[in-house]
């Protein structure tokens, strides 16, 4: 596979005076633009000037936004970071054409930002399925990536939903039942159904109040129908086409420092993500004490902690 190939159909959109690129990596402005991709455009939002190494963040879903993001903007005291809405999703342009649901064409949303950005180098954080994208990015374009945060992480569907029949195991048995009735009768729009599902997420997704920033002024919705297709109806349901999905063996060919982060009461179990990090070798974890899946909503300031103390690291700090 060529690791350095970036494909030829891509055209570079721009707002006007926003962004200014003359140094590749470390003169970023702040500022937001719109990048040509296969099927659309997606945006992206550059969050202040630092010096330092500029940190890309790959958000959720498939379907998600980058908005939670927005939460990390005290790290742009050190070095800039970067947005992006994948295609389909947020402020990017919307669609439901299933022919570009594939996770090379996510992979190739990322390389098409990195090359109008002229990111020589940067630092790679992804959350949830952006753990995935961001590993399945390094695996065909490790060049420039200086290291790699994995928020939360996702690699492996079937170690997945093993993990969410273990949180579910501990909730009370009708919702258990309610989760097991749905699944074997397919009706995942039942009120017992839906009803568990919120039980679940107030347990092990985002147990507090949602966080929002004073940066996040502009609505940006979600795509329910990426999540379907590609995953399923619930976070630990999954009957899209990545039911069968697994990289757990890109883990192993990972040459960069590394950090894992999950939440105390995580989807991305912990004991899971304690795993994922024996793959990689001299890879680094920390625990989001009192949080669920949604670490930066549930507690921000030792999410942000974190992700600050491992990149001054590798700068020396």
């Amino acid at each position: 596979m060529n690791k350095s190939k970036i494909p030829g159909y891509l055209s570079i959109f721009f707002i006007a005076g926003l962004i200014n690129c003359q140094t590749p990596s470390l003169g970023l402005k702040s500022g937001e633009g719109y990048v040509g991709v296969k099927g659309g455009k997606i945006w992206y939002r550059v969050l202040g000037e630092g010096n330092q190494t500029p940190l890309l963040m790959l958000h959720g879903g498939p379907g998600g936004t980058s908005r939670s993001f927005y939460l990390f903007e005290p790290l742009t005291a050190d070095r800039p970071i970067i947005l992006m809405d994948q295609l389909g999703s947020g402020r990017s342009d919307q669609h439901e054409d299933t022919t570009l649901l594939t996770v090379d064409n996510f992979v190739e949303q990322v390389a098409a930002l990195r090359t109008a950005l002229r990111l020589k180098e940067f630092y790679l954080h992804g959350h949830s399925w952006g753990t995935a994208l961001a590993l399945e990015y390094y695996d065909k374009y490790p060049d420039g990536v200086k290291a790699i945060i994995f928020n939360s992480p996702y690699f492996n569907t079937a170690l997945w939903e093993s993990d969410a029949d273990t949180l579910i195991s501990t909730l009370p048995d009708s919702i258990q039942m309610a989760i097991r009735v749905g699944e074997e009768t397919q009706e995942f729009t039942s009120f017992s159904y839906l009803q568990a599902d919120t039980v679940f997420s107030k347990n092990f997704g985002r147990r507090k109040e949602k966080l929002v920033s004073p940066l996040d002024t502009v609505e940006a919705p979600r795509n329910n129908f990426i999540y379907s297709y590609m995953w399923g109806p619930t976070e630990f349901t999954a009957t899209g086409t990545l039911k069968n999905y697994d990289n757990m063996e890109s883990l192993e060919r990972i040459e960069v420092p590394t950090l894992f982060i999950t939440g105390e009461y995580d989807e991305a179990r912990p004991k899971t993500v304690s795993y994922f990090q024996s793959l990689v070798p001299n890879a680094q974890m920390e625990v989001v004490e009192g949080a669920g899946h949604g670490t930066m909503h549930d507690n921000l300031e030792q999410n942000t902690g974190i992700i600050k103390k491992f990149l001054n690291q590798l700068e020396g700090k």
